[in-house]
């Protein structure tokens, strides 16, 4: 059976009293867009940039000034791609959406849980935008993460309701930088190799 992650995110908003503070993973500019426009009237919303698998760190820098352009400040946990690596090794010639990938993305969502502790009553990510995303599993984090650190996680599939599509747009009249490729260099590769 398969769900409705953005039904049930509908249905986590209604049930929220005032504006929450939400922390909201970014993994760029483009997939962020429609997803703020979405939740920018529920949420008192810090934008958090934690990606440390973006490579070059060039091209890290370029996504990161790219939210300018949303008129949005990000905190940024800083640019460590050596972390990335070490948390990847063996799992390099995998293909996209592999164990690679949700190492990758697993260890994004937990830096968000660590940073948000203490400070904010939702979590949520970015990534279920993404048709190239695994919003089950993204979802199924949030879950184990929300009882790990005790935190509300918002659950999500953001390429819903044309998500997707929106962000496209929004990235054509704000002339945002979409790139081509996830972010790590093995996405690069491994794209260049089908």
């Amino acid at each position: 059976m398969k769900i409705d992650y953005n039904k049930i995110m509908h249905s986590e908003i209604s049930s929220f009293g005032g504006k929450p503070k939400l922390l909201l993973h970014c993994c760029c500019a483009p997939c962020s867009s429609a997803v703020i426009e979405k939740l920018a009237a529920y949420f008192d919303i810090t934008y958090l940039f934690f990606n440390p698998n973006i490579y070059p760190q060039a091209e890290y820098e370029r996504r990161k000034g790219e939210f300018k352009k949303l008129n949005v400040d990000v905190v940024d946990l800083g640019y460590n791609h050596d972390d990335f690596l070490t948390l990847v090794k063996g799992n390099e010639q995998e293909k996209e959406g592999g164990q690679r990938c949700r190492l990758c993305i697993a260890h994004r969502m937990e830096k968000a849980f660590e940073y948000a502790l203490g400070k904010f009553d939702v979590v949520t990510t970015t990534l279920s935008i993404s048709p190239h995303k695994d919003s089950n599993f993204i979802n199924e984090t949030g879950e184990m993460l929300e009882k790990k650190y005790g935190i509300k996680y918002l659950h999500a599939d953001f390429k819903k309701e044309n998500g997707y599509l929106r962000s496209i747009l929004i990235c054509k009249d704000k002339n945002i930088y979409r790139q081509n490729y996830c972010g790590c260099e093995f996405s690069i590769y491994n794209k260049a190799e089908e």
